[in-house]
């Protein structure tokens, strides 16, 4: 890794999901019950926020990241949007996060500046380890398990699969994706110290939770024991 590169140091990655959130007072609501839990076991950066809406018009997206960034400036949390590097722009979000179809990791920097976090979105150690060469300040990999929310990317990978998707990162901060719970939390962090990812990346187990708040924040515990 570069050392020049910027390193991701949250320990949580909560994806937004606004039609879990509804259930639980709304997505502003939820993250913001979410990152309040997570200041009062680490104070400041242990969550990120990605906004992940696919389906809202530019104008509406925009306007939600305005609203999210908000809340994220307020408990020092990176906030990342996806795909949209446009909007993360207008918005001043701190980065984008990239999947398999979007932008060339180099061309999106040259938008947003060496200051900004750039995460990717991978399904092998192959695609891992060509995120950490392209200069990715941090990747996603997953499915680890079934899914609790989005539709599954293939069969889930397993455990194995992660220690040597961490493996492959170098030194690339790498997050599980797919399937995780608080239990399983606990299981990801049982892992040998080299074959742990540097955090978890979820949805469903928070945003479809009746509770966000107490879920974010059982979760960053048992991530920084």
């Amino acid at each position: 890794m570069s050392e020049t590169r910027r390193r991701s140091s949250f320990l949580l990655y909560l994806i937004t999901d606004r039609r879990l959130a509804a259930a639980c007072g709304g997505l502003i609501a939820a993250v913001g019950a979410a990152l309040a839990a997570g200041a009062e076991i680490q104070p400041l950066g242990a969550i990120a926020v990605q906004l992940r809406e696919k389906d809202l018009e530019a104008r509406e997206l925009y306007e939600c990241a305005l609203a999210l960034k908000r809340v994220c400036s307020r408990f020092g949390a990176p906030l990342i949007v996806n795909d949209r590097i446009d909007v993360a722009i207008a918005a001043a979000a701190d980065g984008v996060h990239l999947t398999s179809t979007s932008f060339a990791i180099a061309d999106a920097r040259k938008l947003l500046g060496p200051s900004k976090l750039i995460g990717v979105s991978t399904h092998g150690p192959e695609e891992v380890a060509a995120a950490a060469r392209s200069g990715a300040n941090f990747a996603v990999f997953g499915p680890i398990y079934n899914p609790l929310s989005k539709g599954a990317y293939g069969p889930p990978k397993g455990l194995t699969a992660l220690a040597d998707a961490v493996k492959a990162a170098n030194d690339m901060p790498l997050y599980a994706l797919g399937g995780i719970d608080q239990s399983r939390v606990a299981e990801i962090k049982a892992l040998a110290p080299k074959s742990q990812p540097a955090g978890v990346a979820v949805i469903g187990a928070v945003f479809g939770t009746s509770t966000p708040g107490p879920a974010a924040g059982e979760m960053l515990r048992t991530l920084i024991r």
